[in-house]
């Protein structure tokens, strides 16, 4: 790793080899302070147009290879992650003021990862995975329960499948950056850059 422009006092973000471990720090931060769901990500993609979509999903994975989500592939982040396969995540920290901003190329986990985790999900989810059809339109409420009624019974003695439209995605990182606030708006960021998954990272340090 590299850091452009030379050392830099940090003010508090220690740089590191890895920027998977400087995020696995402040999460495990996060999981202490944050009153609920630290995982929480902010999810942005684009359609074949370049027309922004943004909604909150929760981070179900992070390792070298990129940081995870599940989701219906027929949805629409489904659909525009088909059609423009890249992504941007960010994490806000409200309780220790930190902030994580990710921007990668997207593609899907394997079937044998996707049927892994939908294993580890409770059975209603599970169940609520094949009743809705996500991100369409919706005739009534009691449609959609109706369904789920169903499904709860054909499924009541058994194990439930994974469909073959509900999966995951894996956001490999081309860019990190670490964001903690400071006073009078005077905040600190750490961006992590490379061109491609396998190539080296380089940093450096952005005015607030």
């Amino acid at each position: 790793m590299s850091e452009i422009g030379g050392p830099v006092d940090d003010g508090g973000i220690t740089a590191k080899d890895d920027p998977l471990a400087l995020f696995e720090t402040w999460l495990a931060d996060a999981r202490k302070s944050e009153p609920e769901e630290a995982e929480a990500m902010a999810l942005a993609t684009a359609d074949a147009s370049g027309r922004p979509n943004l909604r909150m999903v929760l981070l179900k994975g992070a390792d070298h290879r990129g940081f995870v989500f599940y989701t219906n592939a027929e949805s629409a982040k489904g659909l525009e992650l088909a059609a423009n396969p890249r992504a941007a995540l960010c994490f806000h920290w409200k309780s220790l003021r930190k902030q994580v901003r990710v921007l990668g190329p997207a593609s899907r986990v394997s079937d044998s990862e996707a049927d892994a985790y939908f294993a580890t999900r409770a059975k209603d989810s599970q169940i609520g995975a094949w009743a809705s059809p996500q991100s369409r339109p919706m005739e009534g409420r009691w449609v959609f329960e109706r369904e789920i009624a169903k499904l709860a019974a054909k499924y009541a003695l058994s194990k439930v499948p994974r469909p073959a439209y509900w999966t995951g995605y894996r956001v490999a990182p081309l860019e990190m950056e670490f964001w903690r606030s400071r006073p009078f708006r005077l905040h600190e960021r750490l961006v992590y850059r490379r061109d491609e998954p396998d190539q080296p990272w380089r940093t450096e340090r952005l005015y607030p």
